[in-house]
């Protein structure tokens, strides 16, 4: 670290050392056309990468050999070195454990048929990060009971999508996500009750003991989150965790990562609270255990009217998800990046700045 500047006088000048960080985070908040095109392509470049690792799911034993697949294809396919983060590759009851991968769980557990992978990766385009999440069956087909719980937690990502635009409040958006995953969970009888109650007495914070989402951009977890002028944080204990309270403007690139977990501690937790328990199926919430959980996380720019989903070029519902896996069979990592990269060309973009980087040929 540099000193500080030493001049004649200094001693006569008063020295605001806060205001700087307030200023530059706020610029680090709303993307110019140039931030929002490298976000892009480091979310296209990083489905097609998710997309190689599904395909080639069953050559896997182990976490750390999808992890790898993964970061051969960014390298290979886009000249990404580094991921954005540290990945998270877990399967089974594994997916319960939010931030999954680092030293302490190296993605090193076996991955077995019939279990749950969710994986949390993301690459890196001259230096401006993407965040994405896939949940899937390791066999390529979804038990009923996996698919509930998918579906719930698609209901929720689906709500959101629709409803961001600039204006709206990210912890509106939280809620609304919550809510449209216990109607879900009602209707398929695993939790009972009213879903405006279940709110309110915080069992969200048992399911889903993390924030909707996060803003995104140099850092994968980006600043300005709660700055002086913007919403504090909520004292309520299953909205203290949001990354943010602000309200949404035009060009804020953030995630949206709704997610539906049977982590151990909270639900013991849970099961030993009369407020909680008496919400719960507790025949169905017993055969859940074990399962780990399911995420769905996507990068998406506010528009002037609503919001781009960066990270569209994903199977998403439960038949998308098994139709590609369908291809498994001899995939290999050129097909797959004709496949795909295929798709990506096909979307039309907004004008790209001159000068810019271009890694896939996007446009028609």
């Amino acid at each position: 670290m540099l000193p500080p500047a030493q001049f004649p006088n200094k001693h006569k000048f008063e020295v605001d050392k806060t205001i700087l960080y307030h200023v530059m985070s706020e610029c680090r908040v709303i993307k110019s056309p140039y931030e929002i095109e490298m976000i892009r392509q480091a979310c296209a470049l990083s489905c097609i990468a998710h997309r190689y690792v599904m395909l080639r799911i069953h050559e896997c034993r182990f976490e750390y050999q999808a992890e790898s697949l993964f970061m051969h294809a960014c390298y290979f396919l886009g000249g990404s070195r580094t991921t954005a983060y540290t990945n998270n590759c877990s399967s089974g009851s594994n997916c319960s454990i939010l931030h999954y991968g680092d030293a302490g769980a190296p993605n090193d557990k076996r991955i077995y048929s019939g279990e749950i992978c969710l994986f949390d990766m993301g690459a890196s385009v001259s230096g401006y990060a993407s965040d994405i999440t896939i949940s899937f069956p390791a066999s390529a087909k979804f038990t009923p009971s996996q698919k509930i719980i998918y579906n719930a937690v698609l209901s929720a990502r689906d709500a959101v999508l629709e409803a961001l635009k600039p204006g709206v409040s990210w912890v509106d958006m939280h809620k609304l996500a919550n809510r449209a995953m216990f109607k879900a969970l009602v209707d398929a009888d695993i939790l009972r009750g009213d879903v405006e109650d279940m709110l309110r007495d915080g069992l969200a914070g048992i399911f889903q003991p993390h924030g909707l989402g996060h803003l995104l951009g140099i850092d994968v977890h980006d600043v300005g989150g709660y700055l002086d002028n913007n919403p504090p944080r909520p004292e309520q204990s299953w909205l203290k965790n949001l990354r943010t309270a602000r309200v949404l403007e035009e060009n804020c690139v953030l995630t949206v990562e709704p997610g539906c977990y049977f982590i151990e501690p909270l639900l013991a937790k849970a099961f030993n609270d009369k407020v909680l328990s008496k919400y719960f199926n507790d025949e169905k919430i017993q055969a859940y255990r074990g399962m780990g959980g399911v995420r769905i996380e996507d990068v998406v720019a506010i528009t002037e009217t609503g919001c781009q989903v960066l990270s569209s070029d994903l199977p998403r519902t439960v038949d998308e998800i098994e139709r590609w896996m369908d291809l498994s069979t001899g995939a290999d990592l050129i097909s797959v990046q004709d496949v795909i990269v295929e798709t990506v060309r096909k979307r039309k973009l907004e004008q790209i700045p001159a000068g810019t980087k271009i890694l896939f040929d996007l446009k028609n």
